[in-house]
């Protein structure tokens, strides 16, 4: 059984939302990075201590479980270049399911971390693994997401030599009904005469498809090289899963060459059962693999450009998806190949993922996280993510709880002048207690204010209020004003 471990990178430091310097995504994805000795382990069995990501591991099917034997391949017929790979970033849907945060942002542009955003973490795997030509596609609420962009990436900061990021946003194109994206083969489609020209013009030879709402770290020239490696017409960068989790992705099976057998997306009952696997080959980075019996698609893919094109314009035009349409009939006729990625991966589709995946970025510190332009004023603050330009007044108590910050600086002075007035400045007030909660940017929160849900509400929506709940979870919507003394 062949499979490749992505390795883990060294980050560039990119400028936070905020006007000043960050010290980059890497305090982020550090902390993302869970089991790094383990990989930093299999790093010097695979590649004899080496960083050069251009070994092969292979996992000796004729040795026990407990004792994996590895093997370094130090040479090939053929390497990837990165300057002949292009990514293209899928800005996602509507983002029902991650609401009320999507409410006024695309699912790619809401804050994680303090101080970033979710485009981030892709953005950050493309530059550190070599891949500068990058396309981003936004459809829904996507202005903010627009600006984040701009102010991050093409602001000057960063040096693309002969690459690029572009933004490509749904419009109506001529003959179509409509300028939406029906999908995510739909959205590549609508507009491969755009794609066509750039690959032609920069000799691109792989297209790397990526998420924009999932919480990872991987060096996507690992992945490209096992394609190239596989002459592989599509490669699918797969992650172990429960059973709870399974029926919310693409299910694989694949031979012993790691060829894609089938792709069922979401199956649910028997389809589900159909799709379990054996993955006792993952045993040495998983522990117990009867926890995890299936294999998920990440949402990542590599394609050749031909084959891409092929399957797009002429293959099935009227497809619209890659999951649930394309993938699966692809199989079938083409050398589809799984890449398995077993390092720290987190689908933040819902509000309950997405909260428990920013506390998990508290849990190496064994407190809070807290990000820079923070004014905090003899609080406690346990177990929570406050993001930058946060401010917290004394006497406050905040547990359990996700802080996105301040789009802007708010001093003392203007704070006081704001509360002399009867007005609630951006932040938190003296004694205000909160738990279990999501506090999104430049929310107002006033003085002895107790937020913690202590009734137990599942789901409850108070907009006019400033609140909903979501899956337990109080969620104080961006730019909302809580008054002094509320009890949520």
């Amino acid at each position: 059984m062949q499979f490749t471990r992505a390795l883990d990178v060294n980050t560039h430091p990119h400028p936070t939302r905020g006007s000043g310097d960050g010290s980059g995504i890497e305090r982020l994805t550090e902390r993302l990075n869970i089991g790094v000795k383990h990989e930093q382990s299999l790093k010097h069995k695979c590649f004899g201590g080496r960083v050069a990501g251009t070994a092969q591991c292979v996992l000796n099917t004729d040795v026990d479980a407990e004792t994996p034997h590895f093997q370094a391949h130090s040479s090939r017929k053929s390497y990837a270049d990165a300057n002949r790979v292009s990514a293209v970033i899928l800005g996602g849907g509507a983002g029902a399911e991650l609401f009320p945060l999507t409410s006024t942002r695309a699912t790619p542009a809401v804050p994680v971390g303090g101080g970033y955003r979710l485009i981030d973490i892709p953005m950050s795997n493309c530059f550190n693994s070599g891949i500068n030509k990058i396309f981003v596609m936004t459809q829904f609420n996507s202005a903010s997401l627009n600006r984040h962009i701009h102010r991050t990436y093409l602001g000057g900061e960063i040096s693309f030599t002969d690459g690029s990021v572009q933004v490509l946003a749904a419009t109506q194109m001529p003959e179509e009904p409509a300028g939406w994206f029906q999908g995510t083969a739909d959205a590549i489609r609508k507009f491969i005469w755009v794609l066509k020209d750039y690959y032609v013009e920069k000799d691109i030879e792989h297209i790397i498809i990526l998420c924009g709402d999932q919480l990872y770290r991987m060096n996507y020239m690992e992945l490209v090289q096992k394609h190239v490696d596989d002459n592989a017409d599509i490669t699918i960068s797969c992650a172990p899963v429960d059973k709870s989790r399974a029926s919310n992705y693409g299910l694989v099976r694949f031979d012993d060459t790691g060829r894609v057998l089938q792709f069922f997306e979401k199956p649910r009952g028997d389809d589900l059962e159909s799709m379990r696997v054996d993955t006792s080959f993952l045993s040495y980075a998983i522990g117990d693999t009867q926890k995890l019996p299936y294999i998920a698609s990440m949402g990542v893919y590599v394609f050749k450009r031909d084959a891409l094109l092929y399957l797009l314009e002429s293959k099935y035009p009227q497809l619209h998806d890659f999951g649930s349409e394309i993938l699966p009939r692809a199989v079938l006729e083409h050398n589809v190949q799984a890449c398995i990625f077993t390092g720290y991966w987190e689908d933040v589709g819902t509000i309950k993922s997405f909260f428990d995946a920013n506390l998990a970025l508290t849990e190496q510190i064994k407190g809070a996280f807290i990000s820079d332009g923070c004014l905090l004023s003899e609080c406690v603050i346990e177990h929570s993510v406050i993001g930058i330009c946060s401010r917290l007044s004394s006497g406050c108590e905040v547990k359990d709880t996700v802080m996105m910050g301040a789009d802007f600086y708010q001093t003392k002075e203007e704070a006081l002048n704001l509360l002399s007035s009867g007005k609630v400045p951006i932040g938190i007030g003296e004694n205000t207690k909160i738990r279990n909660c999501i506090i999104d940017i430049n929310a107002k929160i006033g003085r002895n204010v107790v937020i913690e849900n202590s009734m137990g509400v599942q789901e409850a929506d108070h907009l006019e209020e400033g609140y909903y709940i979501r899956s337990g979870i109080v969620v104080i919507v961006k730019n909302a004003t809580i008054k002094d003394g509320t009890v949520i």
